[in-house]
This record gives structure tokens, C-alpha cells and sequence, in this order.
């Protein structure tokens, strides 16, 4: 389902949701999150594998001195896996208290979107979960699905990760 198909089938207005987001791509479908859990934004570094991770997990990073897990979020998205780029890059976001390389096709830019043009993500039935999804962006005539990366990688993931 694409993002333009979620917001067809209605939705309603959230509250408290407007701000700034970076903007992302996977394949040709645009995603942002809140720019405040970005923490910088690095090309590919090579990545250590970790073994008996979850598939979606790459492996880690030596970043600065830090060991930071990197996932595809195509894969933690049940997408196809991310083919390397020269436009391939990794997110570092701050997230349940751990920082976290997020793995994405291409970044796009910073948006400011108004609370007015965010809608909920509508109700796609038990077996299609919503919840990792704050909204879903209507600005400058595109739509962009905004994710919540605190419920997109809920401490448990990153216990696992971690183990």
C-alpha cells in the first residue's frame, strides 16, 4: 500500500503533530520523521555484521568511537533490501535512549509541516499495524508517512539488538 492509497481511503486530523521532519526515501515512497530524534546524517560506513541478529540488522558502526547498531528499514519494513548508492545514507537517531543507524535510499530535505496537514493514519485492519505511523504529512501537493521511531524501534528491539 502506498502512501497516496492510505491517505484516499479518510482519515481524520491529529493534535500536536506539526513541526519540522526529515524526509526520506524507501524505493519511491517519501517517509519522515521528527527532526528532533536526528542526530546526524553519515554516508556508508562499513558495517561489522552481528551474529544471530535480526535479519534487518545490518550490523554495527564505529562512529567517533561509538558502537551503534545499523538496521535497513526496507527490511524492518518487509521491503526489499536496500541496494547501496551513491545516495544511500545512514540516519543516526536517538531513540529510547540508545542511538540507532537507521538505513534508507535517499534523504530528502527538512519539512515543516503545519498540525492542519497532518491526518491520522487510517484503520487497515488487525493484521496491518499503524501504530509505528504519528501521521501522515500533506504538504507542498505530496504525502509523506511520518513515523514514530520510538514505535518503530521500541526498546525491546534495541535489547535485542544489543544481544
Amino acid at each position: 500500500m502506498t502512501a497516496t492509497d492510505l491517505l484516499a481511503s479518510g482519515s481524520r486530523t491529529l493534535t500536536a503533530r506539526g513541526g519540522k521532519y526529515l524526509t526520506f526515501f524507501l524505493d519511491r515512497e517519501e517517509y519522515g520523521i521528527p527532526i528532533l530524534t536526528v542526530r546526524e546524517i553519515i554516508g556508508l560506513l562499513p558495517v561489522t555484521p552481528v551474529p544471530k541478529a535480526p535479519p534487518y540488522v545490518k550490523g554495527v558502526i564505529n562512529l567517533r568511537g561509538k558502537v551503534i547498531p545499523v538496521v535497513d528499514l526496507k527490511l524492518k519494513f518487509d521491503m526489499e533490501p536496500i541496494r547501496a548508492t551513491d545516495e544511500t545514507c545512514i540516519i543516526v537517531v536517538q531513540t529510547a535512549g540508545a542511538e540507532l543507524g537507521v538505513m534508507v535510499d535517499k534523504v530528502s530535505e527538512v519539512l515543516d509541516i503545519p498540525e492542519g496537514e497532518i491526518v491520522d493514519a487510517p484503520s487497515l485492519g488487525a493484521e496491518i499495524p499503524t501504530d509505528c505511523i504519528l501521521g501522515i504529512g500533506k504538504s507542498q501537493g505530496r504525502v509523506t508517512l511520518l513515523l514514530d521511531i520510538e514505535k518503530v524501534f521500541p526498546a525491546a528491539h534495541l535489547d535485542e539488538m544489543a544481544a
